[in-house]
């Protein structure tokens, strides 16, 4: 057998990967996992193309649709931590896809606003976010697509109160 093979037999694919009997105990847990990280995956290699970090592009979302927003509200609007958000803002200044200001009224509190330069960085994200939602549904019906968003909102809503106990 050679030594860079386990059984002597061609590398594991995604379909020979065996399930761990570790994961036994939770195997919507163990796809769901599979899943998100695949996901997070391809979606940062298509935002490379457009100069963003996973995760950046819902920030701008946000900015987009909501307007200047303050960045306590971001944090809260995407469940993110503050480190994360200030690290986050900092790099869209930098790339001059946002600006952020202190408010007039409070001083300790800085407000984000999309530049007009994130403008045209609008089209080509919500391309690649149409790319990203065929990679994920490719031509599933409407009604699957439906049903599996139903899925995913109970599902979110039961680890919300779950990380809410875990705060307890």
């Amino acid at each position: 057998m050679d030594e860079c093979t386990t059984d002597g037999e061609t590398p594991l694919s995604s379909e020979t990967i065996p399930f761990p009997a570790a994961a036994s105990g939770g195997p919507i847990s163990h796809a769901l996992f599979r899943v998100a990280r695949t996901h997070r995956m391809i979606a940062g290699h298509l935002l490379r193309r457009v100069g963003l970090h996973t995760g950046q592009e819902l920030v701008m979302m946000q900015l987009w649709e909501l307007g200047p927003q303050r960045q306590v509200d971001l944090i809260r609007l995407l469940n993110s931590d503050a480190a994360t958000m200030t690290r986050t803002i900092r790099r869209l200044e930098h790339a001059g896809f946002v600006r952020r200001f202190p408010c007039k009224t409070d001083k300790r509190v800085w407000i984000i606003e999309a530049t007009p330069a994130s403008q045209a960085l609008r089209k080509e994200v919500e391309e690649l976010w149409r790319e990203l939602e065929y990679a994920v549904v490719g031509d599933i019906s409407d009604d699957e697509q439906a049903a599996v968003l139903r899925l995913l909102a109970d599902m979110e809503e039961r680890l919300t109160r779950a990380a809410a106990a875990l705060g307890d």
